[in-house]
């Protein structure tokens, strides 16, 4: 009998999470909170429910990608009523630490397993099933779900059996993703404000020990003003503000994040929201 999955979100991660899912025969039905964004799916063989009790009825897994912690709780407070106590709940939104200790309390509350999963990578990864996955959970979970996360992801890092460990994990890694992006976009700028062709800044670095295959993805798209989102600015400002707030209470200077955060809410100010994070060399460029 095939595994059946509810997948809760359906924006950019969601959706090519939930097609991955399908291709490895899974059984998935979809809930977006704009139906608009779920329907695609039909096509490629997923139920689209009406809403969240009725995507989570008779789940195997629950996996939520949803954009910020206030979203999941408010979709899984109306959830858990209809999940399975047998299910597992895979919460995949990154919504940091004090979201995610909340939401083990609400799983407990409901007597539904819990594991904490972010992932790495954007749009394309997660559409061909190559993503990484962050997990924190209890160790006889694992193998329960080793058919969906070897669908969505070339790589699994079990990080602990504690919920919460494989958000920690999350924050350390986006906080080198959202610098690398914003200091990409400072040289290319700089370059340009000199005179150069910021071409010359990626060939520089090319093959090198400073080279970065994110620094080099993400410049070629900035130089080419090409800015279709695979991961958007709006949730690199939300992800810098939580990783702000571990860097905070855990006493480590903020100095760098802090600047890091703000290009990214200018971004999101001057009306690059939705735009792919590239788009923060906007506010930089002379």
């Amino acid at each position: 009998m095939s595994e059946k999955v509810a997948v809760l979100g359906t924006g950019i991660m969601g959706a090519g999470m939930a097609r991955s899912l399908l291709r490895a025969g899974v059984d998935v039905t979809v809930w977006n909170r704009d139906a608009r964004r779920a329907e695609p799916l039909a096509a490629d063989g997923a139920l689209v429910a009406p809403d969240p009790p009725s995507a989570v009825a008779g789940a195997d897994v629950v996996l939520t990608m949803l954009f910020d912690g206030p979203a999941v709780t408010e979709v899984m407070t109306a959830a858990l009523p209809a999940v399975d106590p047998s299910a597992i709940w895979l919460q995949s939104s990154t919504v940091g630490l004090e979201a995610t200790a909340d939401l083990v309390s609400l799983a407990d509350r409901f007597g539904v397993s819990f594991v904490d999963a972010p992932v790495l990578g954007t749009r394309q990864p997660a559409e061909q099933g190559k993503l990484t996955v962050l997990a924190a959970g209890p160790e006889p979970l694992r193998e329960r779900l080793a058919t969906v996360l070897s669908a969505v992801a070339a790589r699994t890092i079990w990080v602990s059996s504690r919920p919460g460990d494989g958000h920690r994990l999350k924050l350390v890694a986006n906080a080198w993703v959202l610098s690398i992006t914003a200091a990409t976009a400072q040289s290319i700028a700089l370059a340009e404000g000199l005179g150069l062709d910021p071409n010359h800044f990626l060939d520089v670095i090319s093959g090198g020990p400073t080279d970065s295959g994110y620094a080099q993805a993400k410049g070629r798209n900035m130089i080419a003003g090409e800015f279709a989102p695979a991961f958007a600015v709006d949730g690199a400002a939300k992800d810098a503000g939580l990783i702000l707030t571990a860097l905070r209470e855990t006493g480590v200077d903020d100095r760098l994040m802090a600047a890091v955060r703000a290009q990214f809410a200018a971004a999101v100010t001057a009306g690059h929201a939705g735009d792919d994070m590239s788009a923060v060399i906007r506010v930089m460029a002379p």
